[in-house]
């Protein structure tokens, strides 16, 4: 494995994920994070985007599937994550992709501020 990592974080959409009749009515803010492992050595040596992860496309797939609704954001978090390995150039090199989505304000009978899922694979 390498330490090399691509991290795209801080990705915000607003979606309609929760399994009460109101979240999908009412929708709410997301926060994404995506972090790849890959090799950067190539895209490091020759300035050529071909040879790296295109930040454009990971925000792409993540807003995609973002915005099907789903009652679990580990669903979401899970197709994200299978998108990006089906989608992404240099699949072969990538070592380990890394999804975490936080849910703000969770209507779950009590005083909390985020929950937050996060899957790798």
């Amino acid at each position: 494995m390498t330490g090399h990592r691509i991290d795209v974080l801080g990705q915000r959409f607003f979606a309609h994920h929760g399994c009460l009749p109101e979240e999908a009515i009412i929708g709410q803010e997301y926060l994404v994070d995506v972090r790849i492992w890959v090799d950067l050595t190539p895209s490091a040596e020759s300035d050529d985007l071909a040879q790296t992860v295109d930040y454009v496309d990971v925000h792409r797939i993540c807003a995609r599937e973002m915005a099907i609704r789903s009652k679990l954001v580990e669903h979401v978090a899970g197709r994200i994550l299978k998108a990006l390995r089906a989608e992404l150039p240099l699949t072969d090199t990538i070592d380990r992709i890394e999804v975490e989505i936080t849910k703000f304000a969770p209507p779950i009978g009590g005083d909390c501020d985020r929950i937050t899922v996060v899957l790798q694979g």
